[in-house]
């Protein structure tokens, strides 16, 4: 069976729902693709967790845990700035901490990651940017 994302409704209804929101693979650095579109989400009133093993201290203000077990609060969202290869292993910590939805960032597709989101009851998201689609889907919207 092919994967399909959701539907852009359905997207909006997640992001509209949405509290905290962990970035794996958050950059410290300004000008890297995953701090400009964390940046982006934060400034839209989103809470964002960074997750990087090789940060210490805080990105955008935020505590930066070197894994998602790490994190001692619930997940909703986590959104993978990662290689494919390694995203079956995100989707493992995702579900082991109860996150709701494992967001691939655009370019990223992994088929294995969305079988193991099948599996354990979660959303998975696949080659779709969360900036891009939150300014799709929350116009005139708000968040709950």
């Amino acid at each position: 069976m092919s994967f399909e994302n959701p539907t852009r409704e359905q997207i909006g209804d997640i992001l509209a729902s949405a509290g905290n929101i962990a970035v794996v693979g958050l950059s410290d650095k300004t000008d890297r693709t995953s701090y400009m579109v964390a940046n982006a989400m934060q400034s839209r009133g989103y809470r964002i967790i960074p997750v990087n093993p090789s940060v210490d201290g805080e990105i955008l203000g935020e505590k930066c845990y070197h894994t998602l077990a790490d994190i001692p609060e619930p997940v909703d969202i986590v959104n993978v700035f990662r290689r494919s290869e390694y995203c079956a292993d995100v989707a493992r910590e995702a579900a082991a901490i109860g996150a709701k939805v494992l967001w691939l960032q655009q370019g990223i597709v992994s088929k294995e990651a969305a079988d193991i989101c099948a599996e354990h009851g979660m959303t998975a998201i696949m080659d779709r940017c969360i900036k891009v689609e939150e300014a799709i889907t929350m116009h005139g919207r708000s968040r709950m």
